[in-house]
């Protein structure tokens, strides 16, 4: 596991002060949300559902839920809101990555693990990543 809080027990302010958690983020293509397609994005952004599986096994399971009250978009809606009171910060920018939180456990990693995911409830393909 790769953190440097042990145990990853932390508060909301270590994640500040430490610049995030992420030992590495994994993006996968970019998908367009239109208006045709917005309402159908933002239903399924409130429930889809995530396996996180290594070597092929399901190692946890997690669900929107898991970020906030509201999923994902509710933490977004958070940081736009913070960043409009705050006249030193700029609003968010197109293109920009926004890490909303984690939707399953951090577990611990080995060189040679292959690890994947599969969505459900969300137009997107999962992620696969084999550890050198």
């Amino acid at each position: 596991m790769q953190s440097h809080f042990a145990g990853w027990r932390f508060t909301a302010a270590d994640t500040v002060a430490a610049f995030g958690l992420h030992g590495a983020l994994l993006v996968g293509p970019a998908e367009a949300i239109t208006s045709a397609n917005a309402e159908q994005w933002r239903e399924a952004l409130l429930s889809f559902d995530i396996s996180l599986l290594r070597d092929g096994a399901v190692a946890d399971e997690g669900r929107a839920a898991n970020v906030l009250v509201g999923g994902p978009l509710a933490a977004l809606r958070h940081l736009v809101g913070v960043l409009a009171r705050d006249p030193a910060s700029p609003p968010l920018g197109a293109g920009e990555i926004v890490s909303t939180g984690t939707l399953t456990r951090a577990l611990p990693v080995a060189p040679g693990e292959t690890w994947s995911t599969r969505v459900r409830g969300l137009p997107l393909q999962g992620i696969r990543v084999t550890l050198a």
